[in-house]
């Protein structure tokens, strides 16, 4: 596994992958470990857990300092990373046995209830965007409920990998309870038929969630899918253009872009489209672009360089169909994966920034007659993850919310996940969910246990 800088594109070092009988024996580990584990009590579990927050804390600034080499992140947003990983950790040990609580059901018995039980050992199959959070927001809860976990990362974040491993190794967790596997993608379908994994949680793309469903499907393992998101801004005409600007520009560019839930397909009310549209170019040329190690920077690389043409094609292709380039599109002439912040406008269904998931510091401007019509634009997208609308009027703001198709919409505030609401999307963007007591519940077995 090669680890690339994406600031400097230089080969800082290669991990060798497990070798076919190492991730065997891990597989064969973590199926013991789960016999005395799911024994184990909630509180003894709370324990460990708040231990593993402790430990990110103390190793927090290292821990941050990789995350953003390996991938590009700004090294601020990469603190704010590693701390928000130990919020959850405390959240879930502190609320987790309320969750999971037996609930009474009153029948024709003399008792009946509802059990929460884990299944076994979940495989992960993270992303490398946000390669500390998207772990934690999945191993705190199983871990939590009983299960034990088995980490297949992505490839060019393995440093990342084996760091979560041992965070949660520092903290005491006993030994196959959580491993991580250092495997190429196509290890992933042998490893979901494999009899030690009972489950499957997955954060990637459309093409990754297929794939590993259909493998999921064939061995007959539970699956949660996070997928890809092309999250509408609606704009309604109430709105100050010019301060929703600024969260846009916000909105599009957390981890340089790179982010499911970043705002990509902004629908303004045309009354005012012509000032937002100004401000938002005004405010994305402002940004400061440079290395993720600055703490000044706020838009750093992309975090491989095949990303750049990707996000180059579909900007290219856009213009070419129709929309009009007012800002950036290109990569920039220094070295490292560097793409300049974009914006493009006169959008309309169709084009690629408009249909696919740009994953980049790139946003695509849709002008809408009306209300009604934006939220017809914002639902023709396959994807369905997150959406935010912004007004003078918030009881208005949540009436547009409920007629969005996505998995979260947030009025008169950028998307983001937390540990106490529920996080997932709908359509193409997958299923299930993680966090709160919806997440911890996915991967436990609901046990009705009737007694006369």
């Amino acid at each position: 596994m090669k680890v690339v800088d994406p600031a400097s594109g230089r080969l800082l070092r290669e991990i060798p992958e497990h070798e076919p009988a190492e991730l065997l024996r891990r597989l064969d580990r973590a199926a013991l470990a789960f016999t005395t584990w799911r024994a184990t009590a909630f509180r003894e579990r709370a324990v460990l857990l708040h231990a593993a927050a402790a430990v990110l804390r103390r190793d927090g600034a290292p821990l941050a300092e990789l995350m953003t080499r390996e991938m590009g992140k700004p090294i601020v947003q990469s603190e704010g990373e590693i701390e928000k990983c130990s919020w959850a950790c405390e959240y879930f040990a502190e609320h987790a046995a309320r969750f999971l609580a037996p609930e009474a059901i009153a029948t024709d018995a003399s008792r009946s209830a509802v059990h929460c039980e884990p299944l076994g050992a979940v495989l992960a199959v993270m992303p490398w965007n946000f390669p500390f959070w998207q772990v934690f927001r999945a191993a705190a809860p199983a871990l939590m409920a009983g299960n034990v976990m088995l980490l297949k990362h992505a490839s060019n974040v393995p440093g990342c990998a084996l760091a979560i491993e041992q965070v949660l190794a520092d903290a005491g967790l006993p030994a196959g309870v959580f491993a991580t596997l250092l495997a190429s993608p196509q290890a992933i379908e042998p490893l979901v038929a494999h009899p030690a994994i009972a489950a499957v949680t997955l954060t990637g793309s459309e093409a990754a969630g297929a794939s590993l469903g259909a493998a999921a499907g064939r061995a007959l393992k539970k699956t949660v899918m996070e997928l890809g998101g092309s999250d509408p801004f609606l704009v309604l005409a109430d709105a100050d253009p010019e301060a929703v600007a600024t969260q846009a520009a916000a909105a599009r560019t957390i981890n340089s872009g790179q982010s499911c839930i970043a705002a990509k397909r902004f629908i303004v009310e045309e009354p005012i489209a012509q000032r937002f549209e100004t401000a938002l170019v005004t405010r994305m040329r402002a940004l400061k672009v440079g290395d993720p190690m600055d703490r000044a920077t706020e838009v750093g690389p992309l975090a491989r360089e095949d990303l750049i043409a990707e996000l180059d094609r579909q900007v290219y292709d856009s213009v070419v169909g129709g929309a009009t380039l007012r800002t950036g599109g290109a990569q920039l002439e220094r070295p490292g994966f560097y793409y300049a912040p974009t914006v493009v406008t006169n959008v309309r269904p169709g084009l690629p920034v408009f249909t696919e998931e740009t994953f980049g510091p790139v946003a695509a401007v849709v002008r809408a007659r009306d209300a009604d019509h934006a939220v017809e634009l914002a639902n023709i997208s396959r994807f369905g993850l997150g959406a935010s609308v912004w007004t003078a009027d918030s009881e208005r703001g949540e009436a547009i919310a409920a007629r969005i198709k996505a998995g979260q919409v947030f009025v008169n505030g950028i998307v983001k996940s937390d540990p106490r609401l529920p996080f997932g999307g709908v359509k193409h963007s997958g299923h299930g969910r993680e966090l709160a007591a919806a997440g911890i519940r996915e991967f436990v077995n609901l046990k009705t246990v009737w007694v006369r």
